[in-house]
């Protein structure tokens, strides 16, 4: 066995492989992404490279993974191999970990102490956001299932962020499956400023070595009669909903060619006719949905299974009999062929498709022949996670399953923390068998799993690469994917692995020659391949100091904070606080109980799209959520955003939708402003809080008025006092009746007022009898 050497890595831990030391290599001189198949050592090359930069750089290192359980796997395995300063074993506070579950004023802290932090991107972008602590220090950034990093991820505001404002910014992206779209793999490295791309496949000479022989079988399944037979009944109902359509004069897919690409397409023609106001857009644009929910119940029968089908079509009846129920959902449990399906399905006894009971002879069989073996079964629906893991202990087999953190309907999700335990208990064998939701696909690091089997193909090639990954690691593994004849799961069989070719030969075509790896030398029983030769070996300019990018800021900003804003905690997500923070806000983020944005205290911004307006105002209680924050401030704001038009988003008449501007605006005296889009409501954000802040300036009340009533005077002055705006100072002055009678008030009376405090009635108390020095 031959081993790396470092002074900051554990003697003899960590196996020399060639091929991770050309990627180490490459991966020091500039920001890099790293495409290796799973189980071919991403981690052990992200800690290769954090030891050489934390060796010769003074910083910190940023590790982030997309979920806890995936996190808290990193954080063991740099705990189990990492030193510093030289050999010298780690304190506690080097190593820290940070999810949603850690408090905000912990994470300051523990980041000053910190020499590595391992984080979910969420937590990291809310506390750049807000400015907790600065990356400025951070010598690199590592960001594991770098595929995520499109749109507005969380990675992506990071990385810019980050390269950005750091002193010495390198960036290591790694991925097993990047995925075959050549356009979203250039996003990806343009969202995360890479400079070079290293990858490596099964075949590769220097990888050869390391791969365990991977089997992969195909499972020929069969539909039985009464499959078939909801099969026809359920085709049959698309087919009527299909004709209907195409006498309105739209362009329908052929019932059996009815993909979710052929149903979007269908409904961009809907789209244009409810732009357009014809009144046959609203009539499609139910039957759209229809057919939408038609398919899924196609879906479940052919891949999943009947006890699948039956419970959405438990779901379906539901919603139609509920008077909250959409038009859909009413027509379509209300026609005599869904009727009759529901009776029939009634009948059915237990699960009927085979692959239930394949599942349990395979896995039956497995832990027979080896009873020490780890099986993962991926299934896409919770519905069938939990069928098969009531078959299997029916069978006597101990399984659990492994789900997200999402409760539906009765159904409880598991909490990060009880992700990690059972995975935990996994890799001790007290279960052998865990069946798993796509949850279970990225970065489950379980070396001794033997077999993996997908209850139904997936079309995603990186969904199919990391399902297979579970696999192989540190042994030869069986991959088993069960396949329904004649429907979708045959499709996307082969869909996958056309998918997984084209990405492969797309990766090599962007990937650079690999870096050179000095010739090993004369090999002995145990030889040690030294890191540090690798890091002298680099220029003293490569080493201590990257070349920045011309757009790089190398030192902390010094420039006088932005107006304030404060940002519900919820809204992070949304483009808006990212071009908050690029203007130079400066953001506070905490749970708000009314709007999405407060200035001040006087103003509060419910932000809505025009989509979520119009859904809000049908579906849930518009007025009430508006009003209720009309009654906390003097100034409050609804800003609608999106430049689709109002009266063409749901089929309400348009005189409906101008009184509900009329009742928030004149009934409420809410503001109503329209963005065009998240940058467009974040600069509108920025000039609101800009005015106010220079409105009220060195004012600690009110800006000046020519003339105010008695009343407006008697608020002025009550507002004037600490912890008290002007809800607060009307709540208090409707209730006593006079300042007089509030400053005589005691504390005990103050507080008894709906929306006073103790701690504010206790100020109002203090200040009126303190004297004045």
């Amino acid at each position: 066995m031959n081993y790396v050497t470092h002074p900051l890595i554990r003697q003899e831990s960590i196996e020399e492989r060639r091929y991770q030391l050309s990627v180490m290599l490459r991966a020091l001189d500039a920001n890099t992404m790293v495409v290796l198949p799973t189980g071919l050592g991403k981690t052990a090359v992200a800690l290769l490279v954090a030891a050489s930069r934390l060796y010769s750089h003074q910083g910190k290192v940023l590790m982030l993974a997309p979920t806890k359980p995936l996190v808290e796997q990193h954080l063991r395995f740099f705990k189990q191999f990492l030193l510093f300063q030289e050999g010298s074993e780690p304190q506690e506070s080097d190593f820290v970990m940070f999810t949603g579950d850690t408090p905000p004023d912990e994470r300051a802290a523990a980041w000053e102490a910190c020499r590595i932090c391992f984080a979910t991107p969420q937590v990291v972008k809310n506390d750049c956001l807000a400015g907790r602590y600065s990356l400025a220090d951070v010598v690199l950034l590592v960001v594991d299932e770098c595929h995520r990093a499109v749109g507005n991820y969380a990675y992506v505001f990071i990385a810019q962020h980050y390269c950005t404002t750091a002193r010495n910014p390198l960036l290591l992206a790694m991925t097993a499956s990047p995925g075959g779209d050549q356009a979203k793999v250039q996003e990806v490295c343009n969202n995360l400023y890479i400079e070079a791309v290293e990858t490596r496949v099964e075949t590769d000479e220097d990888v050869r070595p390391y791969i365990h022989e991977r089997e992969v079988q195909y499972i020929d399944v069969y539909l039985p009669e009464e499959l078939q037979a909801a099969l026809l009944a359920l085709r049959r109902l698309v087919e009527s909903r299909l004709a209907r359509l195409a006498k309105l004069n739209f362009h329908v897919p052929k019932p059996d060619k009815l993909s979710i690409k052929a149903l979007n397409r269908l409904n961009a023609q809907i789209q244009q006719r409810i732009r357009s106001r014809d009144p046959s857009g609203f009539t499609a644009a139910s039957l759209h949905a229809e057919c939408m929910k038609l398919r899924h119940a196609i879906s479940l029968t052919e891949t999943q299974g009947s006890e699948a089908l039956k419970l959405y079509l438990d779901r379906l009846s539901a919603e139609g009999a509920s008077s909250t129920g959409s038009k859909a959902s009413r027509r379509l449990v209300n026609d005599p062929i869904y009727q009759n399906l529901v009776e029939e399905a009634g009948r059915w006894g237990g699960e009927l498709h085979p692959k239930a009971s394949i599942v349990c002879e395979l896995v039956q069989a497995q832990l027979a022949a080896h009873p020490e073996s780890r099986i993962i079964v991926f299934a896409t629906y919770r519905d069938t996670v939990q069928t098969l893991v009531d078959a299997l202990s029916g069978c006597g087999i101990a399984c659990e399953r492994f789900v997200g953190q999402a409760s539906r309907d009765t159904e409880r999700g598991l909490t990060q923390k009880e992700q990690i335990e059972i995975l935990s208990r996994f890799r001790e064998g007290e279960f052998r068998c865990l069946i798993a939701t796509s949850v279970g696909e990225e970065g489950l690091d379980v070396p001794s799993t033997d077999m993996v089997i997908f209850y139904e193909a997936v079309p995603s090639e990186i969904r199919s690469i990391q399902r297979k990954g579970r696999t192989g690691r540190s042994g030869s593994g069986t991959i088993v994917v069960l396949v329904t004849k004649g429907t979708s799961d045959e499709t996307f069989r082969y869909v996958s692995q056309t998918r997984e070719r084209a990405m492969v030969q797309g990766i090599r075509n962007m990937s650079a020659a690999p870096a050179p790896v000095p010739a090993p030398s004369t090999p002995t029983t145990t030889r040690q391949v030294n890191i540090q030769e690798f890091d002298s070996a680099m220029s003293p300019a490569t080493r201590n100091t990257r070349a920045p990018r011309p757009d790089v800021n190398m030192g902390p900003d010094f420039d006088p904070p932005g107006p304030a804003i404060t940002v519900d905690d919820r809204e992070t997500s949304s483009r808006v606080a990212v071009r908050l923070h690029e203007l130079g806000a400066s953001i506070t983020l905490q749970r708000l109980e009314f709007g999405d944005y407060a200035i001040g205290d006087r103003i509060l911004v419910e932000r809505k799209t025009v989509r979520d307006f119009m859904d809000t105002l049908v579906e849930r209680d518009l007025f009430g959520q508006i009003r209720a924050m009309a009654d906390v401030v003097p100034r409050p704001v609804l800003i609608i955003e999106g430049e689709e038009d109002l009266y063409e988003v749901r089929n309400i008449h348009p005189n409906a939708v101008r009184g509900t501007l009329a009742a928030i605006t004149v009934g409420m005296s809410v503001t109503l402003l329209r963005t065009r889009d998240a940058d467009d409501t974040a600069e509108m954000l920025y000039v609101l809080a800009q005015r106010e802040g220079s409105e009220r300036g060195e004012r600690k009340v009110h800006p000046k008025k020519t003339y105010r009533s008695i009343r407006e005077e008697q608020e002025y002055v009550l507002a004037a006092f600490p912890n008290i705006g002007l809800r607060s100072a009307r709540l208090l002055l409707e209730h006593f009746g006079s300042l007089k009678a509030i400053i005589d008030a005691d504390p005990e009376e103050l507080a008894s007022v709906h929306g006073i405090g103790e701690k504010t009635a206790q100020g109002i108390w203090d200040l009126a009898r303190r004297p004045y020095r």
